[in-house]
């Protein structure tokens, strides 16, 4: 395939979450002033909006020098996720300039500091702290305030696919109701990658898991996987109308939060299920559909409908490294003790990245693309 030159695109800089030597996350080194390394970088790159199978290339970046406050990072492993799609399709609540390359998540090492810099060092692992980065390529200068260190102690592809999935899947679980051991989580696209770190992480505070998966050929391995991380119960879509969700509900407290990815009729039956005074959040709407809430639902139960993007509240916590330092603590505590893993991925080489794109589109695909450079 034809490469494509493209000399010097400037992008947001949005990285995460370094991974280093030491045990403790995200606290700050001080940085040795390091010259500046030119070079060329492997990148996927689109000049337009369209099908990501047609318009993104294999293409070469000329890189810039490296300033005193910027790091260069040698990417090792970034997945694709359905807003790496959505952006690439220009439908995305944020796009980059073009021409971009394409990756919102992905783990990168340190290779060169500035002289300036005072929070990474030269080994140090790091993430996407926010989207648009771009981080299908191979090497990468950024500004090293975007960049947050991570504990090495975790597997590299709990580092690559950590940034997105898990940290919306526990921000759901702990900013919208106070949930104890024994109440009940109810969800659809529970076999997405947010799904999978829900039940995962309700597993392990004892709360309990409704998931709701449509039906397939392999329905019966799925059910059984999503039981050995954690999940409760596992139902197809249409058994949220059957008569057998009372019976469920005989042994389980209805749910206080139900997680929509989804939308549409899917979403309408979750609010259905809910508790008087529970809360709907909505994350995703993988059927492209609107939501329709029943005018019973708001005034007999009170329910409450919100929305979540983890992209914002990490903007909106940008200043706070408390916060997320505290969360992705929590996160790598479940990763070392075996209660939180990375969804089943499908490792690709960049230079495959069609066979990677095509599979990440297919329905019912069960592991997650994940390029590798």
């Amino acid at each position: 395939m034809g490469v494509l030159r493209v000399v010097q695109i400037v992008s947001r800089v949005l990285v995460a979450h370094p991974v280093w030597s030491r045990p403790a996350p995200c606290v700050s080194y001080r940085s040795f002033s390091a010259k500046p390394l030119a070079g060329e970088s492997t990148a996927l790159v689109y000049t337009t909006h369209g099908e990501p199978s047609q318009v993104i290339k294999l293409g070469t970046l000329q890189l810039p020098s490296l300033g005193d406050k910027s790091a260069l990072v040698k990417m090792l492993a970034a997945p694709i996720n359905p807003s790496d799609i959505n952006m690439i399709q220009g439908t995305y609540a944020i796009l980059p300039d073009l021409p971009a390359v394409g990756g919102n998540e992905g783990v990168g090492q340190v290779i060169e500091v500035g002289s300036k810099v005072k929070t990474v060092k030269v080994g140090d692992w790091v993430i996407p702290r926010d989207a648009g980065l771009g981080t299908w390529q191979t090497l990468v200068v950024l500004s090293a305030d975007d960049l947050v260190t991570l504990p090495s102690d975790i597997p590299l592809l709990s580092a690559a696919t950590l940034g997105v999935n898990p940290c919306t899947a526990l921000r759901m679980l702990s900013d919208f109701e106070e949930l104890k051991p024994g109440d009940t989580v109810i969800q659809n696209a529970a076999n997405s990658g947010v799904g999978q770190a829900v039940i995962q992480i309700a597993a392990a505070k004892g709360v309990h898991t409704i998931n709701v998966v449509r039906d397939r050929p392999d329905l019966s391995q799925l059910t059984d996987r999503l039981k050995v991380m954690g999940a409760t119960h596992v139902i197809k879509e249409e058994t949220l109308r059957r008569p057998e969700m009372k019976e469920l509900f005989k042994f389980y407290p209805r749910p206080k939060l139900a997680l929509n990815g989804v939308g549409g009729k899917s979403a309408t039956e979750l609010l259905r299920h809910l508790q008087s005074g529970g809360t709907m959040v909505t994350y995703g709407g993988m059927a492209k559909q609107p939501i329709t809430v029943p005018v019973s639902a708001l005034i007999f139960k009170d329910v409450k409908v919100r929305g979540f993007w983890v992209t914002q509240w990490k903007r909106n916590h940008g200043h706070n490294d408390k916060a997320l330092c505290s969360m992705l603590d929590e996160l790598c505590t479940l990763i070392r003790a075996g209660k939180l893993s990375p969804p089943a991925c499908t490792e690709v080489s960049i230079k495959d990245f069609h066979k990677a794109l095509d599979n990440a589109m297919k329905p019912y695909i069960s592991t997650k693309q994940v390029l590798v450079m």
